[in-house]
């Protein structure tokens, strides 16, 4: 059975259907971007290590200076997750892993 723009692939029996995290984590993305919490939900550890690294580190080194940029990213991907439909988001975020921008 295939599906068809926009909509997300249909479970297997026995299997609950296949939720899309976009909006989740499209809010997320704008609102904590820059702790890249958005990362952790979508299960990007490696990912939401760096941002969050990034915005402690670089942020206290140069007073706050990283936190803007990692939040600069997060508002960006977060504007982007929110563009994409639940397939397309599906599929590159979740199915395809792709971890930036």
């Amino acid at each position: 059975m295939s599906t068809g723009p926009g909509e997300l692939p249909a479970a297997t029996p026995g299997e609950a259907p296949t939720e899309s995290k976009r909006i989740l984590a499209g809010v997320l993305a704008i609102v904590l971007g820059g702790l890249g919490v958005h990362k952790f939900v979508l299960g990007m550890t490696t990912a939401g290590i760096i941002m969050l690294a990034t915005s402690i580190i670089v942020g206290g080194l140069t007073c706050g200076a990283g936190v803007g940029i990692m939040q600069l990213v997060g508002i960006i991907e977060g504007i982007i997750y929110l563009t994409k439909s639940d397939a397309e988001f599906h599929q590159i975020y979740e199915v395809d892993k792709k971890a930036w921008f």
